[in-house]
């Protein structure tokens, strides 16, 4: 699976983009109410999986970077498994940004504070 950030599109308000794709290589959207049905669950479930992922693929790529005597393979590898996991923290991040609430106008307080934060 790979992630186009200038390909993908932008969800309609109320559509999660999942953490993966179609058969086809197409982005998958789940009409969400926010009620954490088994659908978002499982969701939620993968996007942690591949951010833990993306941890280990980084720890890996340093080390061969680090290993002076590695390969083109070995380089190539890393590479490749460090471009999947960054395009999975790309769509985990798009998806996570798409839902976060928008400041009302006039609210630019509020929106600076972040998400959750308690109005004055």
């Amino acid at each position: 699976m790979s992630y186009d950030r200038d390909a993908a599109l932008a969800p309609a308000p109320g559509l999660r983009l999942l953490p993966w794709e179609s058969e086809g290589g197409k982005p998958c959207f789940l009409s969400a109410d926010g009620a954490g049905g088994v659908l978002s669950r499982l969701a939620d479930e993968v996007e942690a999986e591949q951010l833990c992922d993306g941890a280990e693929v980084l720890k890996g790529a340093v080390a061969v970077l680090d290993d002076g005597r590695a390969g083109e393979h070995a380089l190539r590898r890393a590479l490749r498994a460090t471009t999947q996991s960054f395009g999975d923290v790309l769509r985990v991040a798009d998806s996570r940004g798409a839902r976060l609430p928008v400041a009302a106008d006039g609210d630019e307080e509020a929106a600076e504070k972040g998400p959750g934060a308690e109005p004055t």
